[in-house]
């Protein structure tokens, strides 16, 4: 089977976020200071061939923690549906 994974990589919560406070400071001088808080992260899209959900969520899950993220620093969440083979 095959399945596509949405994968979300964001700063850990305790870390400071520089890109995001330097956006969070810009929406006060735009015009829009109701817009607080802003923390900046990763989006990455795969696919990933697994005989079932339970397999494709652990590749996905081992791709994260082996390459795509930082874990020191990030934390992630992903979800995963299967697709129609082309």
């Amino acid at each position: 089977m095959k399945f596509k994974a949405e994968i979300d990589i964001m700063p850990q919560d305790a870390l400071l976020d520089p890109q995001g406070k330097a956006v969070s400071h810009s929406m006060k001088t735009i015009g829009l200071a109701e817009i607080t808080d802003v923390r900046i992260g990763r989006h990455i899209q795969l696919y990933v061939e697994a005989s079932n959900e339970s397999e494709g969520k652990e590749k996905v899950t081992e791709a994260c923690k082996k390459l795509l993220v930082n874990q020191v620093m990030e934390r992630f969440e992903f979800t995963l549906e299967a697709v129609e083979m082309a």
